[in-house]
């Protein structure tokens, strides 16, 4: 099953890379970035990893990978991540938070909302340290 999902998450990447009119051999990295974060999301998630932990690894290693091949290949970073981090976005933890809030079953949506929060802001962080130690490493 897990290898299902794998293979989900490097076709969902690809597919948002098509979109986002990403072409030739970057649409294959994307697709792989996204297999990766995915298979490191799920590491993650069977080794008990609290979901900001789980988030920020699994982006931290996406940005890695499309750091180094956007370096070797002289490409921007954003063409290759942004459709990668698509599988890893917390659309479900957004939908429940307004789906609680319109219930008013507001401490749910509280506690939906700041978990959604911290997946978000963990992902930020995930991808921004490796796409700018390059930039410390040169100073």
């Amino acid at each position: 099953m897990v290898i299902v999902e794998i293979i989900g998450a490097f076709i969902v990447s690809v597919t948002f890379g098509i979109l986002f009119n990403v072409k030739g051999w970057k649409l294959f990295h994307s697709g792989i970035a996204g297999a990766i974060s995915w298979f490191s999301y799920l590491l993650g998630r069977k080794y008990g990893l609290s979901d900001g932990a789980n988030y920020f690894i699994a982006t931290f290693l996406l940005a890695i990978y499309v750091k180094i091949v956007s370096i070797k290949n002289k490409v921007p970073v954003i063409a290759m991540l942004i459709p990668a981090l698509i599988p890893l976005a917390p659309g479900s933890g957004v939908y429940y938070t307004m789906y609680n809030l319109i219930e008013e079953h507001y401490l749910l949506a509280l506690e939906k909302g700041i978990s959604t929060c911290v997946i978000a802001g963990a992902m930020a962080i995930g991808a921004f340290i490796p796409t700018n130690i390059e930039r410390v490493l040169k100073r």
